[in-house]
């Protein structure tokens, strides 16, 4: 690959930072939240479904705005949402009433969040490389990496800042994706050829195997961010731990573990059975999820919550390649039904936990959450012998 499209990797690279930062410093804010405003696990997770369900109507616009202004200018429209959102999120709740301007932080940078996501995997697809599979685990590895990144920052910042003071936190993010779109205007962008046809939402709903695909990427989503997101909390509510300890072993541990097999899996791609690998690893998810609910023992509970992230590390990442791979021609069209779909799980996920955690508490959530790794084993299953 030209030495020229490097600096597109690593604008590439940054944008789901910014992306792992939107997903996942406000739940590490949950208990604050919870402090300072008294919102119930109801109105937490409740949050979270504005954060997905604005990237999941996001996602399916961004095909048209793609279209209108190309990939470069939509990839600085988005970064400039994303900081643009941030900082409301940092100056609403104290102008108007706290919920409220949370939410409308919430949809302005999810709106961001939901470009971001559609628009970096097909640029680092069109890429003029070899190792297509490779380069998207990799890349795909740094919303690990951001995602790890965010819990150590945000941890310290609490502990700066206390919860009372909890607002000052998404300014000091806002700041990440405010100099990335200023970096995207200046990088190299390969555009897609206009005059090539690319499949349509029609055409593609209607093939079997792609809405495998989308069952798989919607179970992707689920088990990822349901333990991502409620990971903090578990640890120190269910198993009685500091915030900070809660949050560097749980979800921080999380990401790391995810990012290594994102890795791991870049590095061989090219010699194992992708669809093999994930039933072994959607098995042994479904086996963390389980050990987290019913064991009573906290050090091995939070080893299962690490591990966890090594399962469901090449699930999101592996069936964009793979989809990329079985539907050449779907370009953008694709990427958005897989966003979507993954999305939607990243929305149902969480707030099935967090419904079912208010009722019954944390670890029957995490219970009743296993359930999108079964299904994600099936969908492989019946992919598997499905024609293509």
């Amino acid at each position: 690959m030209s030495s020229k499209y490097r600096s597109t990797k690593l604008a590439c690279y940054v944008g789901y930072i910014v992306q792992a930062v939107i997903n996942n410093f406000l739940p590490i804010l949950f208990i604050a939240l919870q402090d300072v405003y008294e919102l119930s696990y109801e109105k937490l997770a409740r949050l979270i479904v504005f954060n997905f369900v604005t990237q999941m109507v996001t996602d399916l616009i961004t095909p048209k705005i793609v279209e209108k202004t190309g990939y470069k200018k939509a990839a600085v429209i988005c970064h400039g949402a994303a900081a643009l959102g941030l900082a409301l999120l940092g100056i609403l709740p104290r102008f108007i009433p706290p919920y409220s301007g949370i939410i409308i932080s919430i949809i302005v940078y999810a709106f961001g969040s939901g470009l971001i996501e559609v628009l970096v995997s097909p640029i680092i697809e069109m890429l003029p490389t070899t190792d297509k599979s490779g380069n998207m685990s990799i890349l795909h590895s740094f919303y690990c990496w951001g995602q790890a990144f965010t819990i150590i920052v945000t941890t310290f910042l609490v502990k700066v800042f206390g919860y009372g003071n909890w607002t000052i936190i998404p300014l000091v993010w806002a700041v990440l994706p405010f100099i990335n779109m200023f970096f995207f205007m200046r990088v190299p962008v390969v555009e897609p050829e206009k005059e090539n046809k690319n499949a349509g939402f029609k055409e593609l709903v209607r093939n079997r195997r792609f809405l495998i695909y989308m069952v798989m990427m919607l179970c992707a989503g689920a088990t990822e961010i349901a333990m991502a997101e409620w990971a903090s909390m578990f640890v120190q509510k269910a198993l009685g731990v500091s915030k900070v300890v809660g949050d560097l072993t749980g979800p921080c541990a999380f990401a790391l573990f995810m990012g290594i097999g994102r890795m791991w899996y870049a590095a061989v791609a090219k010699r194992v059975n992708f669809r093999k690998t994930l039933i072994i690893l959607s098995t042994l998810c479904f086996i963390c999820y389980v050990v987290v609910a019913v064991c009573n023992i906290p050090w091995v509970s939070l080893i299962f919550c690490a591990i966890c992230g090594f399962t469901v590390s090449i699930s999101w990442p592996g069936i964009y390649s793979a989809g990329a791979e079985e539907f050449p021609d779907g370009s953008s069209v694709m990427y958005s039904i897989f966003a979507m779909c993954g999305d939607t799980g990243c929305c149902l996920g969480p707030w099935a936990l967090g419904i079912v955690a208010d009722s019954f508490g944390l670890n029957t959530g995490f219970a009743v959450t296993s359930v999108f790794a079964v299904i994600m084993i099936i969908a492989v299953l019946l992919l598997g012998k499905s024609k293509a």
